[in-house]
């Protein structure tokens, strides 16, 4: 965000070109009607403290909080724990998220 001049509130103050513009960042980025830069990303953890960094930090009002995916309890360390029985519970939901925000580019 910073190599970009975007500010934690998602608004890029040199942008004038609000809605259109074929910058390279808007790759990464979307840009609102409002001006305002929202990344193209879905974060998913099965642990709620990492994503709750992102829900908390400076950056928090950047992210739209659908694109922000966490689970009940984490894996502890497990693949097969993670990937059979606790990740399986939210892989449908985390690829219905994927599938929403690649139908929008």
């Amino acid at each position: 965000c910073l190599e970009h001049s975007i500010q934690p509130d998602g608004h890029m103050p040199s942008d004038t070109t609000i809605g259109y513009g074929d910058d390279a960042f808007n790759t990464f980025f979307s840009e609102t009607e409002a001006g305002k830069h929202v990344p193209r990303a879905v974060y998913a953890d099965l642990e709620e403290s990492v994503i709750d960094e992102i829900r908390l930090g400076p950056f928090r009002q950047m992210y739209h909080p659908e694109q922000l995916i966490t689970g009940k309890e984490d894996a502890a360390n497990n693949f097969a724990r993670g990937h059979y029985t606790v990740g399986k519970e939210i892989i449908d939901l985390i690829l219905d998220k994927i599938r929403k925000l690649a139908d929008q580019c």
